[in-house]
């Protein structure tokens, strides 16, 4: 097979889950930086350390935002200001896990790849658990299973009689185990958990004293699916704010409704399920500003966690500014007007690009977030190649033949439990990053190669081998 020269091909970058710079809302962040700046009664609190639980006029805001979007009444003390989705998994692990009397961490999978060293840092490499997903979003029999023997198998063995590390306190818990899960518009897959499969997911986590971190990034960027791709001249089209559709509960919401569970302290409640939510793909990621939603006792143990009290919650100054874009609905205006239109525009650009550049080699694709619901969120496209073809080897490929960069599956893999849920017969596409046109100029390399692979296996078999490794030298 001969190779063609990538030199003078442009890169297009499809792995990286940016927000296009076209949707960084630069102006408005001046303007409420402006007014943040020129008012002593919110620049110097807002310059000074924070409180440990945050910004106080953010929580508020965001109480009364949430329960607006989701419908249900939020209070801003069951609100904790982080660092962004990220940093607050860091804390929460460090303050609601120990090496010893934490388990195990399960991972719905295909799994956000990121994620893995943030647990691992937290004592949990060896430990790290693949549940894989069902049309519903998360297989709950496989999870049950594994809970279950897990925690005979600590039992048999004596585990339980091992002290922690750590000495919570007062105002924070130890969980058995933690479960990772991104519900709504998944990274990478793009599914959506059912409301059924919610419930049933918080109340299995609250039998086993199991603590789910549900990243809720992608929750405000949905989108009703477009009948056909948009030529990239289409003006955009304002989708309503908060979300087009109803959202789903959140299953923090759904653990607050049970109450307080058999496994917490006296007098308090603390969290089974919590809300992991960030500003980042909402405003830009260099805000690095979050929150977490869960219980009043939840929010405010995780605020006790040691680097939050030397100095307070993150992000104060930033803080203050998405106070002002709340509090004007310049928030609100921007997700309708700019970054919701956008993305649904591009989706639907790329979809159509994998159907005719790919489709008719075998490629399948998710098309909607949830069965039969005709709608899509987040960043993603999860591509399923022609059964025998490896991610890993078809992107080696694109990246050496095409100058494009398209993540491959094994990447989403939980490092430790390969076993468990394989994806090495998938891609990831992100068509959030790149141009327009560069999204679909990246597929339909994305096919060239595909095509050569293809075109390489029939030869090997006509000359009596198979799927040999010649086709990706």
């Amino acid at each position: 097979m001969q190779s063609t020269n990538k030199n003078d091909k442009k890169l297009i970058n499809l792995i990286r889950g940016w927000p296009s710079p076209h949707l960084l809302p630069a102006a408005l962040l001046k303007k409420a930086a402006d007014k943040a700046l020129t008012d002593p009664s919110i620049f110097v609190p807002a310059l000074q350390y924070a409180p440990d639980p945050g910004y106080q006029p953010l929580r508020e805001e965001l109480a009364t935002w949430l329960g607006r979007a989701y419908k249900t009444p939020s209070r801003a003390e069951e609100i904790c200001i982080t660092g962004g989705a990220s940093q607050s998994i860091a804390c929460v692990l460090q303050s609601f896990t120990d090496p010893v009397y934490t388990r195990a961490v399960w991972a719905v999978t295909p799994c956000y790849f990121l994620a893995f060293p943030i647990f691992e840092d937290a004592g949990f490499a060896g430990r790290l658990r693949a549940v894989p997903e069902d049309d519903e979003g998360i297989d709950l029999e496989f999870l049950e299973r594994g809970l279950r023997s897990v925690d005979e198998a600590a039992a048999a063995a004596g585990g339980d009689d091992r002290p922690p590390y750590k000495t919570p306190g007062p105002h924070r818990k130890l969980y058995r185990h933690i479960i990772y899960i991104v519900p709504t518009c998944s990274n990478p897959s793009g599914k959506t958990t059912s409301l059924s499969h919610r419930r049933a997911l918080v109340n299995l986590a609250r039998r086993h004293n199991a603590l789910i971190i549900s990243d809720d990034v992608y929750d405000f960027l949905q989108w009703p699916i477009l009948p056909q791709a948009p030529p990239t001249s289409t003006a955009l089209t304002p989708l309503p704010s908060p979300s087009p559709t109803p959202l789903l509960p959140r299953l923090s919401d759904i653990d607050i409704a049970l109450g307080p569970s058999e496994h917490d302290p006296a007098g308090k409640s603390f969290s089974h399920a919590i809300s992991n939510g960030s500003f980042s793909k909402l405003v830009g990621p260099g805000m690095r500003t979050g929150w977490v939603h869960g219980t009043s006792d939840f929010a405010y143990g995780l605020s006790q966690t040691g680097s939050s009290r030397s100095g307070g919650a993150p992000s104060q100054i930033a803080a203050a500014m998405l106070t002002s874009l709340l509090a004007t609905g310049d928030l609100d205006t921007h997700l309708s007007n700019a970054v919701r239109p956008a993305l649904q525009a591009r989706h639907a650009a790329a979809l159509a690009a994998v159907k005719s550049e790919l489709g008719g080699m075998g490629v399948a694709v998710r098309e909607s977030s949830e069965v039969g619901k005709g709608q899509f969120g987040g960043y993603f496209l999860w591509l399923t190649l022609p059964r025998g073809l490896k991610g890993m080897d078809v992107a080696e490929l694109a990246r050496r033949e095409e100058n494009l960069i398209v993540a491959a599956g094994e990447g989403f893999e939980v490092p430790g439990d390969e076993g468990g849920v394989r994806c090495e017969g998938n891609l990831r596409v992100c068509f959030s990053w790149e141009e327009v046109e560069d999204v679909v100029e990246g597929v339909r390399r994305l096919g060239r190669v595909l095509r050569r692979v293809e075109d390489g296996v029939k030869t090997e078999e006509g000359n009596g081998g198979g799927m040999g490794s010649e086709v990706f030298k």
